[in-house]
């Protein structure tokens, strides 16, 4: 077996002080950056818009069940934002703007905000499922689409996508079904 693994140091070094502008990305980046900046930014406003429909569905929930309901969607919508924030950090170290800009937020998102009536626990878990399980499918194919050429993102989006299975799981045991 030939091993004809070479690695030219010297060239490496003399591009990396040439574009030292470009901060961590170099000329082996294997994608179109403002492609995955774009789509970064769709999933920034998807975790945003679920970071605020569980809030609201926290907080106005009500029924026999609320608090442990409420609790579950407390969680999840914390971890939401956290999400949003990371995928936020990726686009910036891209060299990109991150866009939480309300006006196109729901536009951008993968999801729906969506307003259940407030003693209608089934409905918010339903809903939440539902985006959750559009979440994880979106989610997917990004990881897919990133393969080797964003090891990076990929695993972000990887460990974004392991939480969102997670919530899936919670809200299918919340539901009973």
């Amino acid at each position: 077996m030939s091993d004809d693994f070479v690695l030219d140091v010297t060239r490496i070094r003399d591009d990396a002080r040439r574009k030292m502008a470009a901060g961590p990305v170099t000329d082996t980046y294997g994608l179109d950056k403002n492609r995955v900046i774009a789509i970064l930014n769709d999933v920034i406003a998807t975790e945003v818009v679920c970071w605020l429909r569980y809030t609201r569905h926290a907080i106005s929930a009500s029924g026999i069940d609320r608090a442990q309901v409420s609790a579950e969607f407390t969680e999840h919508a914390k971890e939401e934002m956290q999400h949003a924030l990371r995928a936020a950090e990726r686009v910036s170290q891209l060299g990109g703007d991150p866009d939480f800009d309300p006006g196109s937020l729901t536009q951008r998102s993968h999801t729906d905000y969506t307003t259940p009536a407030d003693n209608d626990l089934k409905a918010m878990l339903e809903h939440n499922l539902l985006a959750e399980r559009i979440v994880i499918a979106s989610y997917q194919e990004i990881i897919r689409w990133l393969g080797e050429h964003d090891p990076t993102t990929r695993r972000l989006m990887e460990s974004i996508l392991e939480e969102e299975e997670e919530h899936a799981d919670d809200l299918v045991d919340l539901i009973g079904v």
